[in-house]
């Protein structure tokens, strides 16, 4: 898998902190979710699609132990959850204030992108509630179901959902750098 990369960005000279903050949440329900993605130009595929980046990586315990020990506040769990997984994520999680924990986000394949969250998403196995909203929409979930599919278009639809993403808050004009090295301001 491959996309073109638009190149040319101005990057800022200044990042904090708090500018994560502005991102949708984990916990996020579909309508929320959905308002987030257009509120920066993306559509609902675009959603589902750059949610199946979950495939790789691994996620701290604190992103969804409440899915597993407390989700209404009652001492209970998510009932979207498949229970066979709920005994699993407690023994890795092992309390509800665990911040130091990491589980892989796609057991098995968590260092391989592919469609393995999709299949895990469809199992009600996904780690975080935003994960698990994309069943609750119609348009999210044909998604999730065709990427289940031989005739799955996740692969060529990530890169084209990548390069929308990259187009969000560009600067322009004075606005930050071109930077020599990525990685600092020049």
């Amino acid at each position: 898998m491959s996309w073109e990369v638009e190149t040319g960005r101005r990057d800022g000279r200044v990042s904090t902190m708090s500018e994560a903050f502005g991102l949708i949440p984990p916990s996020a329900n579909i309508s929320t979710l959905i308002a987030g993605f257009r509120a920066r130009g993306l559509s609902v595929k675009d959603l589902v699609v750059l949610q199946g980046s979950h495939t790789i990586g691994i996620s701290h315990c604190s992103s969804f132990t409440n899915r597993i020990y407390n989700f209404t506040g009652k001492g209970d769990v998510d009932p979207t959850l498949d229970s066979e997984c709920i005994p699993k994520l407690r023994g890795k999680c092992r309390s509800p204030a665990d911040q130091t924990t990491v589980v892989e986000m796609d057991p098995g394949s968590f260092k391989t992108f592919d469609d393995g969250y999709f299949k895990l998403v469809a199992k009600r196995r996904a780690l975080f509630q935003s994960d698990a909203a994309m069943l609750d929409d119609d348009e999210t979930k044909a998604y999730v179901e065709k990427s289940l599919t031989a005739g799955s278009t996740f692969l060529k639809d990530f890169g084209e959902s990548m390069v929308r993403m990259g187009r969000i808050g560009v600067l322009t004009g004075q606005a930050g750098e071109i930077r020599k090295v990525c990685y600092k301001i020049n």
